[in-house]
């Protein structure tokens, strides 16, 4: 499995529904494991993003249709970006000349 980190902000309407916010958390942890995936973390946060999480999928395409409904709920806007753990860098890294 591929991780992912996304940085995520509330739209307006995701603000305004900022009490919901642990149902939707919930919901998606529950999409993402029927797409086999896996939500790893979410972490609520002060400043640039709002909110930050750390999940697992089969691969980017899986990755992207998960980002993709998020977003098309209206709540929130992602930056999801590919993230490597060490033995995977590792391995990248063994390729270098």
């Amino acid at each position: 499995m591929a991780r992912f980190i996304s940085l995520l902000n509330w739209t307006d309407q995701g603000i305004r529904n900022a009490k919901e916010t642990i149902n939707r958390a919930q919901a998606a942890r529950k999409a993402f494991e029927s797409a086999g995936g896996k939500m790893v973390d979410i972490y609520w946060t002060i400043g640039q993003y709002d909110v930050v999480v750390t999940f697992d999928a089969p691969d980017s395409d899986t990755a992207y249709r998960l980002m993709l409904a998020t977003g098309m709920q209206g709540n929130v806007r992602t930056l999801t970006m590919p993230a490597m753990d060490e033995q995977a860098m590792s391995k990248i890294l063994q390729g270098l000349s």
